[in-house]
C-alpha cells in the first residue's frame, strides 16, 4: 500500500451522511464488515483494523434523502490488500444476497454496491504496479467485465467471514462535480495533484506518485450541477493526508492563489472545491 503512505499525499478518511444511523451501522458492520471505533448518539467513527478510522457516518438533524442531480459523492473506494481478500468478499455478499456490480479496471478488479441511502461504495484490490500501462503520462484504465470464475479461485469459502481485512485503506474518492475545467484547476494548480487519465470531456483521474488515482471527478450528474443541501444524504467531507506541514503551508498558499478559500477550526485546516466538496487537509 505505498501509495497510502507519506510522503505521497493521500486521501485516508471520508466522512457521509446518512437518513437512520442505526440502520447504517448495521449495514456497514454486517454487510461490509467494518468495526466499530467510536460511538455517539449521531455518528460512528468505523475502522477496518480496530485502530484507525477510515470512514465516518453520522445523521445530521432534520436529514433528508439523497438528492440527485448535484455534486457530492459518487463512490468512495475501499482498498483490500490480496486478491483472495476480494475473493473471500464476493462470497460473503452472495451468501447476504447482496446485489453487486463490477468491473475489470486493468489496474484493479472492483466491486460495486450501495448502502441503505444510495451511498456508492467501491471495493477493490490493486494488481501489481508493474503491470499498470502508462503512455504519455496517463496510465490505461478501462471498464471490462470482471472474470469472476478466475478470481473467486483465489478465495476460501468454507471459512467464516471475518470482515474486512485489516490492511484494508480508503484506496480513493470519486466524486460528482459541476464543471470539470474547474474541478481540474483545484485539484492540480491548488492541491498539487496530477492528471493521470481522461476519460472524455466527462471524467479525469488524479493521483499523486503515480497512483493510478487517489480521486475521481465527473460531470454524470449533469453539467453546472447544484451543490445538495446541507443535511442531506451524501458526502460530508474527506481527509487529505499531506506529506508535512510545510507541504501544507504551500497547498495552501497556492489554493489562495487561484481564489479558493481555506479555513482552520478548531486547528483544522478546511477548504472546498469549486462544486462545495469539503477536504479537511491533514499532516
Amino acid at each position: 500500500m505505498s501509495f497510502h503512505r507519506k510522503p505521497i499525499m493521500f486521501v485516508n478518511h471520508v466522512n457521509i451522511k446518512v437518513q437512520n444511523l442505526e440502520r447504517s451501522l448495521h449495514y456497514y458492520q454486517e454487510v461490509i464488515g467494518f468495526k466499530v471505533l467510536e460511538q455517539t448518539a449521531n455518528k460512528v467513527k468505523l475502522a477496518a483494523d480496530g485502530k484507525t478510522c477510515i470512514l465516518s457516518i453520522e445523521q445530521p438533524e432534520n436529514v433528508i434523502a439523497k438528492q440527485r442531480g448535484t455534486t457530492g459523492l459518487y463512490h468512495f473506494a475501499l482498498l483490500v490488500p490480496r486478491r483472495s481478500d476480494l475473493a473471500n468478499i464476493v462470497h460473503h455478499l452472495i451468501a447476504k444476497g447482496i446485489r453487486i456490480g463490477s468491473s475489470d479496471h486493468l489496474v484493479s478488479e472492483a466491486l460495486y454496491l450501495n448502502d441503505p441511502d444510495g451511498n456508492g461504495i467501491e471495493i477493490y484490490v490493486d494488481r501489481d504496479p508493474s503491470a499498470w500501462k502508462w503512455k504519455n503520462g496517463e496510465v490505461a484504465m478501462t471498464v471490462d467485465p470482471l472474470d469472476f470464475a478466475d478470481l473467486l479461485q483465489e478465495g476460501n469459502s468454507d471459512e467464516p467471514w471475518k470482515g474486512l481485512p485489516a490492511g484494508t485503506v480508503m484506496g480513493h474518492i470519486h466524486l460528482h462535480v459541476s464543471h470539470l475545467q474547474e474541478a481540474e484547476e483545484f485539484y492540480t494548480k491548488g492541491l498539487g495533484f496530477e492528471v493521470v487519465n481522461r476519460f472524455g470531456d466527462q471524467a479525469l483521474f488524479i493521483s499523486a506518485g503515480k497512483y493510478h488515482h487517489h480521486i475521481g471527478l465527473n460531470t454524470w450528474a449533469g453539467v453546472g450541477a447544484p451543490e445538495p443541501s446541507e443535511n442531506s444524504v451524501g458526502l460530508d467531507s474527506f481527509t487529505i493526508i499531506l506529506p508535512n506541514e510545510e507541504y501544507r503551508e504551500n497547498v495552501i498558499a497556492s489554493l489562495e492563489r487561484i481564489g479558493a478559500s481555506v479555513t482552520e477550526e478548531r486547528g483544522m485546516f478546511i477548504t472546498s472545491d469549486p462544486s462545495g466538496n469539503r477536504i479537511h487537509l491533514e499532516v
